[in-house]
């Protein structure tokens, strides 16, 4: 490669975190990412969430019904995590590859996460059997003490119920997912087996100053909301560094701008249709861009056991042509804005 490449050919990247979404949302933003990525990690909060396996294959079904006509796309289906999750049903979703992941979110964390855990010693017998089975958990990484600063949330959770969590069960397989701290890049890098980090493109860009300062801007508000700058940097560094254990997981969440902009609006950030284009500045930025497809494209499936996509995408120096809003039937959807303009576009992809 040399010192300024035209074109980055990359295998086809996964998307380690996602949120569809349902019904008119499901349809207008699928076809970005099915546009970007082989595959991707289905979040299952819903409401209701997707707590059983049939609750999973149904999702399933509306998501592949959903896709684009030729779209070589693969949903991978996750069960939300309960104080009364039947471990047989994760098991046998398991074993016939409905499912590749179990999520927790402790309960109030983020959106629709009211069903979620409150009392960890309910869900040991599913997290046993999840480890006996090689099925990785993925968590939301906070605690939900109201004593706690929103912005200590996820170094306490490491501290209260992650580490204690990973000691009781130790052959569990974690994924801490859209880690935003240097605590959190350190806990994975201290870890050697059975723990990984999903990285989210709007962390490795902003910092809580652009939420707060010089005014309120909502489509930057997230969860876990962006920390301090000295944060965003060891993200950046974490994710450019080529250390297998951390992977993309965009967290491209979308909502409407209404549900947005209102007095308690709502948390995520839509980065689905730009997030290659932002990825690829900030890793030239960080003078890695040989760095880029073990992050977008390899780190991932090595550590869910998985293949890497047979596909490439192939960036190449310019500007790209994006939409700042795509419209939807429940209202406009506005897309993240990096507050700079990318200096790649996608220009072409293969799925063979």
């Amino acid at each position: 490669m040399t010192d300024t490449p035209q074109q980055i050919t990359l295998r086809k990247p996964d998307d380690w975190h996602l949120h569809l979404r349902d019904d008119n949302m499901l349809r207008a933003v699928l076809p970005w990412s099915a546009a970007y990525f082989g595959r991707a990690i289905v979040m299952p909060n819903l409401v209701p969430p997707v707590v059983t396996a049939a609750d999973a294959e149904a999702y399933r079904g509306r998501i592949l019904a959903a896709l684009p006509a030729g779209a070589d796309f693969q949903p991978l289906m996750t069960l939300y995590l309960t104080e009364d999750t039947d471990a047989d049903d994760v098991a046998a979703a398991h074993e016939s590859g409905l499912i590749t992941a179990v999520k927790l979110y402790p309960a109030g964390a983020t959106t629709n996460s009211a069903s979620g855990v409150s009392d960890f010693s309910r869900v040991q017998s599913v997290l046993e059997r999840m480890a006996e089975i090689g099925l990785p958990l993925c968590v939301h990484g906070e605690v939900t003490d109201p004593a706690i600063d929103i912005f200590d949330r996820e170094a306490v959770f490491i501290d209260r119920v992650l580490d204690p969590l990973r000691a009781r069960v130790p052959g569990l397989r974690v994924v801490m997912e859209h880690i935003t701290t240097s605590q959190g890049v350190e806990y994975v890098k201290a870890h050697e087996t059975n723990l990984g980090a999903t990285i989210t493109t709007h962390h490795l860009v902003i910092n809580r100053n652009h939420i707060l300062a010089g005014g309120i801007r909502p489509h930057y508000y997230c969860l876990p909301v962006a920390k301090r700058e000295e944060h965003r940097l060891a993200l950046r560094a974490a994710a450019t560094s080529g250390d297998a254990r951390f992977f993309l997981g965009t967290d491209s969440a979308p909502h409407t701008d209404p549900a947005k902009l209102q007095p308690c609006g709502c948390a995520g950030c839509f980065t689905a249709p730009n997030t290659l284009p932002i990825l690829a500045q900030v890793f030239e930025d960080e003078g890695a861009l040989d760095r880029l497809e073990g992050f977008t494209s390899l780190n991932g499936p090595a550590f869910y056991g998985l293949p890497a996509n047979e596909g490439t995408i192939t960036l190449s120096r310019g500007a790209p042509d994006l939409p700042a809003q795509i419209d939807t039937d429940d209202g406009p959807v506005t897309v993240f804005d990096p507050g700079f303009t990318p200096s790649w576009h996608v220009s072409s992809h293969s799925s063979c």
